[in-house]
């Protein structure tokens, strides 16, 4: 297996949007803590994200965005036109100290990544990345920069000639539809919940050929999803012949979290990455959303793992239970108790509904 590397900051540590927010938790230090603990991140595999400058970030968003949002942090406060003309200073993408440098590292980690992938050392996997909804003019659903549509940029840019996008968030990634509609270059192919914001990715919504969308009912469970990964994503994955994928895996879509209403184990997770990791000549992997704070740090742990070859126990060592025990969320509480003792859920298998089928059908007509 080729060496993969695990991109990650310190930026990222502390750092929250807002007591009363749901990324008022810490996600990539719980996965990258719970991650080292158990001996998975030796100094060889672990790279310190660069911040990307504004001229790099300027290859999706505007200039007058990136300077409203740098100053934004330097002043601390937005005006009133800067929140109606950018979505700054929102509920959803609030003031706070690293409003801009955080996202900057995150597409800076996602630049990095795509020149490691181009240049042949492996898969990486880039923590703090997966942001999908800004906008080029708007920051927009907890995202201020788009770092999968500049890191798809930049694996363009270094000679990839084809590139698949393939999320499997909750949330239907409606900014790097918007980015790459159209594209003979570019397929996004995106599996998220029906009805659920931001609203967009219908089943019929193709972007002018770029996009396959399946929308899924509540209760999505794990029989379904290797359905659709072994008979849409995989197929749709392998007749596009990529040079390159892109995979982000939004920890949302797990059952215990509060923003959607699926119901996967992170086995799903964790079985995209072993398939696209086997099939994908190239692979960036990515976060995304995740907002219980237990079951992203086990779910980006595992992803980590099954992407760099890892074993992941039966039972947690007790340095390890000992960290998840300490994660703290003023919204929900404490977690059942095998979130506290384990990495990998009991898988959450179910009935296959006949959406889910018909969706699949839908687009083996297309491949």
């Amino acid at each position: 297996m080729r060496q993969a590397t695990f991109i990650g900051s310190e930026i990222y540590r502390g750092s929250r949007y807002g007591v009363r927010h749901p990324l008022s938790i810490e996600r990539v230090p719980a996965a990258t803590d719970l991650a080292r603990l158990l001996g998975w991140l030796p100094r060889g595999r672990f790279r310190t994200s660069p911040m990307a400058r504004p001229a790099a970030l300027r290859a999706f968003h505007t200039a007058p965005y990136i300077d409203a949002l740098q100053r934004a942090e330097a002043e601390g406060r937005v005006s009133e036109a800067m929140r109606l003309k950018h979505g700054l200073g929102t509920v959803s993408n609030p003031v706070f100290p690293e409003m801009f440098r955080r996202p900057a590292t995150a597409v800076g980690g996602g630049l990095l990544a795509a020149e490691l992938v181009m240049a042949g050392q492996g898969p990486v996997y880039n923590s703090g990345g997966g942001t999908h909804h800004a906008l080029p003019d708007r920051a927009s659903g907890f995202c201020f920069l788009n770092e999968p549509v500049l890191t798809i940029l930049h694996l363009l840019r270094l000679g990839a000639r084809r590139v698949v996008y393939v999320d499997i968030d909750a949330h239907h990634g409606d900014g790097v539809e918007l980015a790459f509609s159209g594209s003979q270059a570019v397929r996004v192919i995106s599996v998220h919940e029906a009805r659920r914001w931001p609203f967009t990715g219908a089943l019929g919504d193709t972007a002018g050929g770029a996009a396959f969308n399946l929308p899924v009912p509540r209760g999505f469970n794990d029989s379904e999803f290797a359905l659709v990964l072994e008979e849409m994503i995989l197929p749709a994955v392998e007749a596009f012949r990529p040079d390159a994928v892109y995979l982000q895996c939004g920890a949302d879509a797990l059952l215990e979290d509060p923003l959607a209403r699926l119901a996967l184990s992170n086995n799903a997770h964790f079985s995209a990455v072993a398939a696209l990791r086997d099939l994908a000549p190239r692979l960036v992997l990515a976060g995304g959303g995740g907002y219980n704070p237990w079951s992203v740090a086990r779910c980006w742990a595992g992803v980590w793992a099954t992407l760099s070859g890892q074993e992941i126990p039966d039972r947690l060592p007790e340095a390890a239970e000992a960290h998840l025990r300490g994660l703290d969320w003023s919204r929900r509480g404490r977690p059942a108790p095998e979130m506290l003792t384990t990495l990998r859920d009991e898988p959450r298998h179910g009935p296959i509904r006949d959406e889910i089928r018909d969706g699949v059908r839908h687009f083996r007509s297309r491949i």
